[in-house]
């Protein structure tokens, strides 16, 4: 798990079978200090509401999203699973 900065939603006219109706988020993943980005920012399946701004608590767990989106075969990595409140200083 990782903290990570929502900095938008994205928009996708063409998608994965099971991503359909999915909220995707771009996030900008952080390092322990919660304001440095750590990487390159990173397509997020949204299961919690987030928004822009919102700093949220990303995981790779592959089986939460296999569950979470009924399908075996889907291509999502990374899914926001926590928003940190009070939301840290940007």
């Amino acid at each position: 798990m990782q903290l990570a900065r929502v900095i938008g939603t994205v928009t996708s006219t063409v998608k994965h079978p099971s991503l359909q109706g999915a909220k995707l988020l771009l996030v900008q993943p952080l390092l322990a200090d919660g304001r440095s980005p750590d990487g390159d920012p990173q397509i997020s399946i949204d299961v919690v509401s987030a928004g822009p701004g919102d700093t949220v608590m990303i995981t790779s767990d592959g089986r939460l999203l296999r569950e979470r989106l009924k399908s075996d075969t889907t291509p999502a990595r990374w899914s926001a699973v926590a928003i940190v409140d009070p939301p840290l200083p940007a």
